[in-house]
This record gives structure tokens, C-alpha cells and sequence, in this order.
């Protein structure tokens, strides 16, 4: 035992590194992604449907087989460490205005996600309500849209507060919302095909091909009375460009990535993994049975709801079927308002980054001061300088280092 006096002039070192993160699964990583990425499987087959014509659900299911070549994008670009991120690599590429330029829409586009998502699922939950008012003759209703707005913000708040508390609240939620989107997704997978041997198709979508495609004017945008519709290879790409939209939230892989445990790599391309095949099968193949099932006369009343509609469709009792669908509906609700979540996520992600290294004024991290550290990485600015005197406050060390090793060293008088 080392004298008091010796001891009292020893030096105090607490060294903070990676450890002190507040590490993720792969499967909360992957249920954060796939709370934005899957929810496309509502909308996108029957916006697409419109744009393009009725070969939309092989494109959609052609952009769901694409994604597996943009993960091994993302994970290459995920496995190599750059600060700033987004910001520093547009930078050096590219200069500083289009650096700015990246980084703004990049958070604008989570900025929108997340409202839209909320509104989105509100919408969703006033219609079923108005639904189940109407089959019960009871006369209940609720105004949709005023519904809407007020069901966004609660949602809102309630991702806010789980965000603020860290990154392994939100996610359990995130985790919970997909495990009940599997069950939906799992019926739809064995449902479909037996209502396909004792129905028969009600048509088959036609191949996607060029020739098969039928533009409307908004579909064509600018392109309208120009010749590239025309060409074969330009309006291929353009019903492609359309289903893109069923990729919506990939880009989250980007900003989750760093909350991933270790072994960091493997753990990343398991997520990727399980996003890529998750969304090939709930996106793309249940939109393809959509296509095969739900008369085309009768889908279009479900462009906002395609898997609403498909539910309704399906060989069995009436009664099942209309439990099945408002099951639907409400796992659209929740996947929906997960989206909201995964957009406080990324924006916190992309925000964190361009923080670190000062891209960002000096005068926006000090507005809220109460939230200065990065809440979504629970523990990472927990690093303790000193603390043995009574009295003595522990300090925590400024954001935006979790990846450098730190040590704080105290030197007793």
C-alpha cells in the first residue's frame, strides 16, 4: 500500500474510449432501417402503378434486388472511417458549396420523413376508425386529416422523448414495431400463394418490358413531348427511377452503422443482409401478389393502402379476411410511425457528424444546452475526469469524440 501523502500525488487517469459507447444489435440496427424502408411496401407498388402502368410490381421488385448492390455500397463506404462524414467526403470530392449542398438535403430529406410518415399513419388509423363506425352503425367519425396532424405530433413527441433518453430505448421500440410486421409479412407470404392455387390469378401483370409501359403526364415530368420516352433504354430507366421510391430509408444504414456492436464489420453486413432480404420479401414479393390478385379494375382504390387492398382480396371467410385487413392496417400505423423514429435517428446521425469536427456554426450547439452531448449514444461522453475529493464534480467531456481515444488526467495538489 502506497503512503496517503505518496498516494495523494499520483496522478488520476480515466481513459474513455469505444467501450464507453452504448452499443446496438443487428437486429435493433436493422429494425431501425427497415421501420422506414418497409413501410414502402403500402404506398410505393400503387404511386408506381400510377406513374407507369401496371408492369409497376417488376420494378418494384427489380429495385428490391438492386438494393443488394447499394448495401455492398454502403458497407464499403460504413467500413472506412472518415470524419465528418458525408460533409468531409463531398468536400474533398467535390468542394465545399456542394458539401453544403449534401448535407442539407440529406437532412431535409429526413426533416420530411418524419412529419409525412407521422401524418401518414394518423391518416391511415382515422380511416379504420371511420371503417369500423360505419360496419358497427354506431355512427362514430372522426375528421381525418385534423386526426392526422394531431396523431403526428403525439407520435413526434413520444419518439422525441425515447430519442433524448438514448438509442437503446428508441430501438427496442423500432425492434418490437418490426417483430409485428413479420407476422403480417409471414401471412401475406403463406395466404397469398394458396389464394393463387384456389382463385387462380385474377391477371398477370404484364412483363416489364418497354413496350408495356404506359407513361402518364406526371410520370413523365419534363420528359413529356420529348423523344427520350420513346427510346427503349431512357424509359426503362425512367420506370425505374419511379420504383425507386420503394427504397425510401436505406440511407439510415449510413448513419446507424456506428451504434452497430462489435465486430463491427460483421455485424454490419449481417445487418445489411437482413434489410436487403427483409425488404425483397415484404416489398417486392407482396407487391408481385398484389399484381396477381387484386383485379385491376378495383387496385386502384388502394394506391395509398396496396396491402389493405390485397388483404381484402384473398381467398377465405369474409369475416377473416376483414380481421386480417384491419390487422394490416394497424401494422401500418405502427411501421409508419417507427419511420418517424428512424428520421430523428438519422438527422441525429448526419448532425453528430458534421459536429464533431466543427462544420457546423458555433452558436447551433449551444441553443439547447440541457442536450449538448449526443443523446442517441447513451453513454459515449460519459468519460469521468477525477471525482475522489468529497465534493468534487465529475465532468464530462465535450461531444463528438467517441471514436478517438480519451483520457483526462488530474493532478492532485
Amino acid at each position: 500500500m502506497l503512503p496517503d501523502a505518496k498516494r495523494n500525488r499520483t496522478a488520476k487517469v480515466v481513459v474513455a474510449t469505444t467501450v464507453a459507447l452504448s452499443f446496438i444489435s443487428f437486429w435493433r440496427g436493422a429494425a431501425i432501417i427497415l421501420s422506414d424502408l418497409a413501410s414502402s411496401a403500402f404506398y410505393a407498388g400503387g404511386i408506381a402503378e400510377q406513374a407507369i402502368g401496371k408492369s409497376a410490381p417488376w420494378f418494384i421488385l427489380g429495385v428490391m434486388l438492386f438494393s443488394f448492390a447499394v448495401r455492398s455500397v454502403y458497407m464499403e463506404s460504413c467500413s472506412m472511417f472518415v470524419r465528418g462524414g458525408v460533409y468531409v467526403v463531398v468536400r474533398n470530392a467535390m468542394g465545399p458549396f456542394m458539401a453544403r449542398l449534401s448535407v442539407s438535403a440529406l437532412i431535409f430529406d429526413y426533416i420530411l420523413t418524419g412529419p409525412i410518415s407521422g401524418v401518414s399513419a394518423g391518416q391511415y388509423l382515422g380511416r379504420l376508425l371511420n371503417e369500423i363506425g360505419e360496419m358497427t352503425h354506431t355512427g362514430f367519425h372522426v375528421p381525418p386529416n385534423l386526426f392526422a396532424a394531431g396523431f403526428g405530433l403525439i407520435v413526434t413527441a413520444y419518439f422525441w422523448w425515447n430519442n433524448v433518453k438514448g438509442i437503446h430505448e428508441s430501438s427496442i421500440k423500432a425492434l418490437r414495431i418490426m417483430q409485428i410486421t413479420t407476422v403480417m409479412v409471414v401471412l401475406f407470404l403463406l395466404w397469398c400463394p394458396l389464394t393463387l392455387i384456389l382463385n387462380g390469378p385474377a391477371q398477370v401483370p404484364p412483363a416489364p418490358l418497354p413496350g408495356n409501359l404506359e407513361f402518364s403526364d406526371s410520370g413523365l415530368g419534363w420528359f413529356k413531348g420529348t423523344i427520350w420516352p420513346t427510346i427503349p433504354m431512357a424509359a426503362v430507366i425512367i420506370a425505374f427511377g419511379h420504383s425507386l421510391l420503394s427504397m425510401s430509408g436505406f440511407e439510415t444504414l449510413a448513419q446507424v452503422y456506428r451504434e452497430i456492436a462489435s465486430p463491427k464489420m460483421k455485424n454490419l453486413k449481417i445487418t445489411g443482409n437482413l434489410v436487403c432480404f427483409y425488404a425483397v420479401l415484404c416489398t417486392g414479393v407482396i407487391t408481385l401478389f398484389a399484381g396477381f390478385i387484386i383485379p385491376d379494375s378495383t387496385r386502384p382504390a388502394y394506391v395509398n393502402n396496396l396491402l389493405g387492398g390485397l388483404a381484402m382480396h384473398l381467398a377465405g371467410p369474409e369475416f377473416l379476411r376483414l380481421v386480417f385487413h384491419v390487422f394490416v392496417v394497424i401494422v401500418g400505423v405502427l411501421i409508419l410511425s417507427g419511420a418517424v423514429n428512424t428520421s430523428m435517428i438519422g438527422a441525429n446521425g448526419v448532425l453528430n457528424r458534421v459536429a464533431e469536427d466543427r462544420v457546423l456554426v458555433d452558436w447551433f450547439p449551444q441553443t439547447a444546452p440541457a442536450f449538448r452531448h449526443n443523446p442517441s449514444a447513451g453513454e459515449r461522453n460519459y468519460a469521468i475526469a477525477g471525482g475522489d475529493h468529497p465534493g468534487q464534480p465529475r465532468r464530462r467531456l465535450p461531444s463528438g469524440r467517441s471514436l478517438r481515444l480519451r483520457c483526462c488526467v488530474e493532478l492532485s495538489s
